[in-house]
């Protein structure tokens, strides 16, 4: 169907006037000549409604966006038309006799895409037929099938969503499927994968999510090479558990899996955003191979009986301590009926004395209240400071070097199981999926400190 029938569709005001003006179109190909005498040649898109009123957006033949300000536009050439079309021609999903099941379930935005250059749109991709479209090399890897769980973006997937794919993880495993990839938003792919790492225990085969940083109109798109990363895991991997695959280095030379526990978004942009944390990545993959980063993980065995196991109880939160906090932060959370405290503290696991009454009396009123660190890297040492020792008496509960997240999704799955505040503690300083580490590797934390020397020379020996 066509995308739209405004000719102009978002632009207004000046910006509307102009285009007008000159004879264009959204959609119209054209050759525009600004006031300095460069010329820029693309494909006029569509605007936000929300957008400002100044400036025609053009996709340039590069794959990349221009914005001009109509005030220096002196000349447009209009080189051609046509409507987008948000439709991508299926193709039947060859199946080969010897190739592994993979199954990949949808929770929303776009898994995969193909771009019309010619009028810019990028057309989403997710059944069968769609994706061999638009990624064929996912014919050459396995037997794929796919299922649409939900349709949301990532920032509104929640307990009901996390419950709801865990069963429907248990269902394709029982069904028989070689491996499962999870296609999800990157802003709470951490989130999922670890709630997922309690909710499915003992898993015979792997369980990947994945997902991209930039969307596939732009050359630059991880979309498709995260995919096929992801797929290869799932169906050829001897990692069972769950795991996020994304982009390694900022360049496409391999994709990285990270422990479902341990992962999280470290840059608002990069490529290679995902970072294995207090622990190292569990293995390299790419086209040709895989390397095995670790030999502690659970291997693939296609006898074992996975555990579905989506109990959770959501009145749990994340409290972030800064200086100066006040009491009644704490009140206010057990007065609206929360159940489970995180707090992410200071150093060593600390936050200031006059909380301490407030997180007294939490506990005295049922109220889990459990400590990490913000720092992300190392351990809560309560026992180090009188400030740790007295929040150890007053019943706050260390979680070593679990990271808060994590520690957040497994807090609402332990009281889903009971609120036994001893049988809690003990759930919670269980590791059942390497959410604490007995150790940190001495390799793993790393700084390069831009401009330094050192940092310099390192980062030139290996620029290529």
């Amino acid at each position: 169907m066509a995308e739209t029938t405004d000719p102009l569709k978002g632009y207004r005001g000046r910006a509307r006037q102009r285009l007008q003006e000159l004879g264009v179109r959204v959609w119209s190909e054209v050759r525009i000549l600004n006031d300095q005498g460069s010329t820029f040649e693309g494909v006029i898109l569509p605007r936000s409604e929300t957008a400002d009123d100044l400036h025609v957006v053009v996709k340039l033949a590069t794959g990349y966006n221009v914005g001009l300000h109509i005030d220096r536009i002196r000349e447009v050439e209009e080189l051609g038309f046509k409507e987008a079309v948000y439709k991508i021609p299926e193709q039947e999903f060859p199946h080969g006799p010897d190739l592994p099941k993979v199954t990949l379930l949808g929770t929303g935005g776009t898994i995969a895409s193909r771009l019309d250059y010619r009028t810019g749109a990028v057309i989403p991709a997710f059944t069968p037929g769609e994706l061999y479209g638009a990624v064929p090399e996912l014919a050459d890897l396995c037997n794929l099938t796919t299922r649409k769980i939900f349709g949301v973006f990532s920032e509104n997937m929640g307990w009901e969503e996390y419950a709801t794919l865990a069963q429907a993880i248990g269902d394709e495993i029982e069904a028989g499927v070689d491996g499962i990839v999870i296609g999800h938003g990157t802003d709470t792919m951490g989130h999922t994968a670890a709630v997922l790492s309690f909710m499915v225990q003992n898993s015979p085969v792997p369980i990947v999510v994945v997902g991209s940083q930039r969307s596939s109109d732009r050359p630059s798109s991880d979309a498709a090479l995260n995919l096929i990363h992801a797929v290869r895991s799932a169906a050829y991997g001897d990692i069972a558990e769950v795991q996020i695959c994304m982009f390694g280095p900022t360049s496409d030379q391999y994709g990285l899996l990270h422990r479902g526990t341990r992962c999280r978004k470290m840059h608002s942009s990069y490529r290679s955003t995902f970072r294995t944390v207090g622990d190292i990545p569990l293995c390299r993959v790419s086209a040709s191979d895989f390397g095995s980063l670790t030999h502690e993980y659970l291997p693939r065995n296609p006898h074992r009986k996975v555990k579905i196991d989506p109990v959770y109880d959501d009145r749990v939160t994340i409290l972030y301590y800064y200086p100066g906090m006040k009491p009644d932060v704490v009140d206010a959370l057990v007065d609206q009926g929360y159940k489970g405290i995180v707090i992410a503290g200071t150093g060593l696991g600390h936050v200031n004395k006059p909380v301490f009454p407030a997180l007294e009396r939490a506990i005295a009123k049922g109220v889990h209240v459990v400590m990490t660190v913000q720092t992300l890297w190392g351990y809560a040492q309560m026992y180090v400071y009188d400030t740790g020792r007295d929040l150890l008496d007053i019943g706050v509960v260390p979680l070593d070097n679990m990271l808060p997240e994590t520690a957040l999704m497994k807090l609402g799955w332990v009281l889903g199981h009971t609120h036994d505040h001893d049988e809690v503690q003990k759930m919670m300083r269980h590791s059942y999926s390497h959410e604490i580490t007995e150790r940190e590797p001495h390799n793993g934390y790393l700084i390069l400190q831009g401009g330094l020397p050192e940092t310099e020379e390192f980062v030139l020996s290996q620029w290529k």
